[in-house]
């Protein structure tokens, strides 16, 4: 049971879904900070970023987090969820583009500290082809699912166990994205 009364019952609405249920105003602005970090034109693969979220999330110990974008990045990816496993597992043998590689050393960094982005880091990645939007955006992916990793598990949410818990949300926001499959859905 979360720490405070999300007013919601936890089991239908796990994770960043009852804290977002609690206070919609606040859940508006998040929502749409990751509708346009993992979804939107113009960076990653959408699979690629879920991925970068996986493994920030995973890295923060971050249950939810870590089970869900888990799903979305697997769902997104041609090879499923055996490559997030394996990313997670051992990012140095995993069977990714040295270009994702360096990306996802980025995100690492930047989920001890910002200022772990080294100069070398950055150089690496762009060597192996990342553009400077890419970079930044996995920055960004990163420092965002921090604050969402310690959202969700500063407020003691429940986190269902399973692949198949994620089943559902998973369709749901591959299919509408974030802004929308947070809203409950018709009756």
């Amino acid at each position: 049971m979360a720490h405070i009364d999300l007013g919601v019952d936890e089991k239908q609405f796990p994770g960043i879904t009852g804290p977002m249920m609690y206070r919609p105003e606040t859940a508006k602005p998040l929502n749409e900070l990751a509708e346009v970090l993992l979804r939107s034109p113009n960076s990653l693969p959408a699979g690629e970023r879920e991925l970068i979220a996986a493994y920030v999330s995973g890295r923060n110990e971050c249950t939810f987090c870590c089970a869900s974008h888990s799903a979305f990045a697997a769902a997104q990816l041609d090879e499923g969820m055996d490559l997030v496993d394996q990313v997670r597992a051992d990012l140095d043998s995993a069977p990714i583009s040295a270009k994702l590689r360096a990306l996802l050393r980025i995100a690492g960094a930047v989920q001890v500290s910002g200022r772990n982005v080294t100069a070398e880091l950055v150089e690496s990645a762009r060597t192996q082809g990342a553009t400077d939007v890419e970079i930044h955006d996995t920055v960004l992916i990163a420092a965002a699912f921090c604050m969402f990793n310690r959202y969700v598990d500063g407020l003691g949410t429940f986190a269902p166990t399973g692949h198949d818990a994620y089943a559902e949300t998973t369709r749901r926001i591959i299919e509408v994205g974030y802004g929308a499959a947070a809203r409950p859905p018709a009756a």
